[in-house]
């Protein structure tokens, strides 16, 4: 039995419910996307299905439109899959379990995948009424946006014919997201030479920096958090040369604020260490005391492994205080807003090399290439030290011209009777591979009100889908 066939928009929340009971995690979209190729083809639209799973469907203009410029309407079709510990529902292959509470839809012990599934719901609902009065329309559902726009990334763009996009995959009603950041993984691995330590009464130390809050590496990069790995570096430039490094470790995801980090060296003189340590306790307690209270160094004895040389140490030494991190540039165009950055996130000791790997982020690709032509610099310092860059994603810039937004924010200026807030995000996200992928396009986000995204505590907000479904429909309408 239906559960939300008494909501409206009937259309929107039917189609949700369809989903719903179709298993559709990141790397399980097979199933959902022959659904909606079955779609397609039942009213007769030109549809495309690559082997990614992403999926095209075009329908053409309604009539006294024909000579408008189209419009891609553009969303996700997979969801993060996570579950309450006393859940039992196999989301492989099991659909959800809805249900409305007041003005939220949600799923029993399980996430709901509002994120992104009320834009396919609200795609298909468009497609699927020929009362509406549109632009041609192209409907572009990517797959595995959760694990890293795998599908926007892979998708050909032949088909579309539009230069202006309506992405829904936002989370909060009345914010227009009109800028993301572009980013890459930039990776340095440097060799090391390993030698006994040349005083023969040499002291195995670990030094430790921990208590960080750490956070994510673009939404938090702004509120001046610690980099653990870096502090760590300047610890060991402040006991240098009276040590040889062991091994260097620290963070455990690129995108992450490292929120510990740890040293394995080899001393000649452990009393000057631990005074270096305790300085630099006290020193880092009064730099972040506000953003990150519980901070703390701690020193002792212990370790093994035969030490780094010491033109090895000190190349480390050199990368960890060097090298840039964290802001680099703010946004002229949007206050408050970083627009390139970096995050030193995970460093990693090896026998015979030391890997640093950078989250490099800019709505600006001139700002990304250039981080990266300066730790390339800072490399080409160091015998036999590498550089490579992997998953380079673009950025998507803010345009001080974009009628879209214009269109947009006096549609819902009219609804509902003030301004919409236009920002930006320090993250990547489809729109802006789409960007790259169509020059000159001319592209908004916006979404419903949605709570606890990725969790299973997921709702969606139902007023707010329905205000949000009522702005789509005009502004498709004022689109000829």
């Amino acid at each position: 039995m239906a559960v939300l066939d008494h909501l409206e928009p009937k259309g929107v929340f039917h189609f949700f419910e369809e989903l719903c009971a179709i298993p559709h995690g990141s790397g399980n979209t097979k199933l959902v996307s022959d659904w909606l190729v079955s779609f397609a083809k039942e009213r007769n639209l030109e549809h495309y299905q690559d082997e990614l799973n992403n999926v095209i469907i075009i329908k053409e203009a309604s009539a006294g439109y024909e000579n408008a410029e189209p419009v891609i309407l553009q969303g996700h079709m997979d969801m993060v899959c996570e579950k309450a510990p006393d859940c039992t529902k196999d989301m492989a292959v099991e659909g959800l379990d809805l249900a409305v509470d007041g003005d939220t839809v949600l799923a029993r012990g399980t996430t709901l995948g509002g994120d992104d599934g009320i834009a396919v719901a609200m795609m298909l609902a468009v497609l699927d009424d020929d009362t509406m009065c549109h632009p041609r329309l192209e409907c572009v559902f990517t797959v595995d946006e959760e694990t890293g726009m795998e599908g926007a990334m892979g998708l050909d763009v032949t088909p579309l014919k539009a230069r202006r996009l309506l992405n829904l995959d936002s989370e909060d009603e009345g914010v227009f997201t009109v800028s993301c950041a572009g980013g890459n993984l930039t990776t340095c691995a440097i060799p090391v030479k390993r030698a006994p330590y040349p005083f023969c009464d040499g002291t195995y130390m670990t030094i430790r920096v921990e208590g960080l809050l750490g956070g994510h590496s673009g939404a938090e990069i702004h509120k001046g958090r610690a980099n653990a790995n870096v502090l760590l570096g300047r610890i060991l430039f402040n006991a240098a040369p009276n040590l040889r490094i062991v091994s260097v470790d620290g963070g455990l995801k690129d995108n992450a604020i490292p929120a510990s980090a740890a040293a394995v060296v080899c001393v000649k003189d452990p009393d000057f260490v631990q005074t270096v340590c305790a300085h630099m306790d006290e020193a880092f307690r009064n730099e972040y005391a506000v953003t990150d209270p519980g901070i703390r160094v701690t020193v002792v004895p212990g370790g093994e492994g035969m030490p780094m040389d010491w033109p090895s140490t000190n190349q480390i030494i050199t990368l960890l205080t060097c090298c840039p991190n964290g802001i680099y540039a703010m946004s002229p165009d949007i206050p408050g807003l970083v627009q390139t950055s970096l995050n030193l996130g995970i460093l990693a000791t090896a026998e015979d090399h030391v890997t640093a790997s950078f989250c490099i982020r800019s709505s600006i690709e001139s700002q990304k290439e250039m981080l990266v032509e300066k730790i390339c610099q800072l490399m080409t310092g160091m015998e036999g030290a590498t550089v490579s860059v992997s998953g380079d994603y673009p950025g998507w810039q803010y345009r001080h011209n974009s009628p879209l937004r214009d269109l947009m924010t006096e549609v819902f200026t009219e609804q509902y009777g003030y301004a919409p807030r236009v920002e930006a995000i320090h993250a990547g996200l489809e729109c802006g591979l789409f960007s790259g992928k169509l020059p000159g396009l001319d592209c908004v986000s916006v979404g419903p009100d949605m709570q606890d995204i990725h969790t299973f505590r997921e709702r969606l907000h139902i007023a707010s889908t329905q205000r949000l479904w009522a702005m789509v429909v005009e502004t498709l309408r004022r689109m000829k």
